[in-house]
């Protein structure tokens, strides 16, 4: 069973209340934010590591100091990075990231379904269908079922935009990247908008982003964007626009994710995430589209062989790209990427290569998008309250430190102390009156021998224990 209610609602609406009327007077204050700052929340990145305590690390020490100094806007998080450990694992680092930040993030994953979805039976959640499966049974009560599942996960682990649904046409059932991955809903535009639909309309209702992907159609791909080049001039057509056409118009598009591919038809110098032709001239000039506008990772072949990582950079930002997305925070052994990507920016924008107003847009349509969410996501937390006292940890066994999680349903004095198994108190680690939620604690028995050691949870009318094995 998916674990309940793992923030204390009381600590998290305390640190973004403040944050949270900033945003919303936002309008009345852009002029005072730096262009550093501005730039910084176009940047989205992760690191490697399920926690922001314990052993220090590069990935980790460039972002607790990116997040200090307000120069990344988004993280995302991936299974291979060992950020999606388990619930509670995954809520406590969303806690803590943003609890670190300047301005609130976005915090995306891929749960696409199928083959692309990062919470799964693996990590303590559930299998679920593939986009394919869902479109071929075309059953609006299934797919709705199953974005609801999805959009849950998403409530109970903080984890606040969905980098998903896939509304690329099924134009290449073996397009390896998409159709062969069982990631496209159909061949049918029609049917891929009507389950994309459905998807977003679930996730709405519990107040998480949704991203279209991936601009302006992968679906007829021959090759892989991850390995090379990837020409689609031959094998596009116009349908593949259809679902963002009708979306766009029934308004169910919180962001648009690019494709890494080229259409000489389209523009015959660069591939969409880097062409204005494509990003501004199709998707906001044509379409209408007003939006945030995310990049697919920025260190795919498809860019970084042919262009060259500062290039790209300043082709995308100059194409329309809001949000750079990358899949790692080091631009080398130790440096940040966030502050090399942020310097280029603020470089090309003091030398006229870009427009400040680009950045003004970009930062303006990120913190529109953000005060819709993160306003939502007060909301949440402060509905989000357990039914029952309970205890639980992670990780356990442990090495050093553990996480405890204490669930309180209502406002109780309670105690947390631990003892050894000849019933000796190591420590006391709260004693106090706790409001409603659940509150994060965590224990460093770096200087205690390995064994088993007991939790207790204490209130004025029951005693819960918990079983912590330390191995060292």
């Amino acid at each position: 069973m998916i674990e309940r209610g793992f923030r204390d609602s009381k600590r998290l609406v305390s640190s973004f209340l403040p944050i949270l009327l900033t945003l919303l007077f936002a309008s009345e204050s852009t002029a005072q934010v730096s262009l550093r700052q501005k730039i910084g929340q176009m940047v989205m990145v992760t690191m490697t590591g399920d926690s922001l305590d314990g052993k220090s690390s590069p990935s980790v020490d460039t972002m607790k100091s990116d997040l200090a100094n307000g120069i990344i806007g988004g993280v995302i998080m991936f299974t291979w990075s060992n950020n999606l450990r388990n619930p509670l694992q995954i809520a406590h680092l969303t806690q803590k990231l943003q609890e670190r930040a300047s301005v609130p993030l976005f915090i995306c994953i891929d749960e696409e379904g199928g083959q692309v979805a990062r919470l799964s039976a693996s990590n303590g959640f559930a299998n679920t269908p593939s986009a394919f499966q869902m479109g071929s049974a075309n059953n609006e009560a299934s797919t709705r079922s199953t974005a609801a599942t999805m959009a849950g996960w998403f409530v109970q682990t903080g984890i606040n935009l969905n980098l998903a649904p896939v509304v690329d046409v099924n134009v290449n059932p073996n397009s390896p990247a998409i159709g062969a991955l069982g990631r496209s809903f159909s061949s049918n535009p029609d049917i891929v908008t009507a389950n994309a639909s459905w998807f977003i309309e679930e996730f709405r209702k519990k107040n998480i982003l949704t991203t279209l992907k991936h601009f302006p159609g992968h679906g007829s791909a021959a090759t892989d964007s991850h390995l090379g080049l990837v020409d689609i001039t031959s094998t596009w057509s116009d349908k593949e626009l259809t679902p963002y056409r009708q979306l766009l118009s029934a308004g169910k598009i919180d962001a648009i994710m690019t494709a890494h591919v080229f259409n000489a038809k389209l523009d015959s110098l660069y591939p969409a995430t880097l062409s204005q032709k494509i990003l501004t001239g199709i998707l906001r000039n044509q379409l209408g589209y007003n939006g945030v506008v995310v990049s697919d990772e920025m260190s795919m072949q498809a860019i970084v062989s042919y262009y060259g990582f500062d290039d790209a950079v300043t082709l995308g930002v100059n194409a329309g790209l809001d949000i750079l997305l990358y899949n790692s925070n080091l631009h080398d052994a130790s440096s940040s990427r966030a502050r090399h990507v942020v310097d280029l920016i603020e470089r090309n924008v003091r030398n006229g290569t870009i427009d400040a107003k680009r950045i003004d847009d970009s930062y303006n349509r990120i913190m529109a998008l953000k005060r819709r969410s993160i306003a939502s996501g007060v909301e949440i937390a402060l509905s989000a309250v357990p039914d029952r006292f309970a205890l639980k940890n992670y990780p356990n066994p442990f090495n050093l430190s553990t996480t405890i999680a204490l669930q309180i349903p209502h406002q109780e004095h309670v105690s947390l102390k631990i003892f050894n198994l000849l019933g000796r108190e190591i420590v006391t680690l709260l004693d106090d009156d706790v409001t409603a939620g659940t509150r994060l604690v965590t224990w460093n028995a770096a200087d205690l021998a390995s064994g088993i050691y007991l939790a207790q949870l204490r209130t004025s009318r029951e005693v819960h224990y918990l079983k912590l094995v330390l191995l060292k």
